[in-house]
């Protein structure tokens, strides 16, 4: 399955971190979501969910994200 890591800025708290976490799940793509981190302003998801989706959900959120290559 291939692994897909989503920089985030905004997130500070636990609560950030589960409103992420939901939102990732319910993209389409997604099969798994490893990982959320506020203290790495980072995601980590199993599958293909399409870029501009991942960032067009987490602004709705009021955060910035981007799927990176690394």
């Amino acid at each position: 399955m291939e692994m897909v890591r989503i920089r985030i800025e905004g997130m500070s708290c636990a609560h950030c971190e589960a409103s992420v976490r939901e939102a990732l799940e319910s993209l389409p793509g997604v099969e798994r979501v490893v990982s959320v981190s506020a203290a790495d302003d980072e995601a980590a998801v199993e599958g293909r969910p399409d870029p501009a989706m991942v960032a067009q959900r987490l602004e709705e959120l009021g955060f910035t994200g981007m799927v990176t290559d690394d």
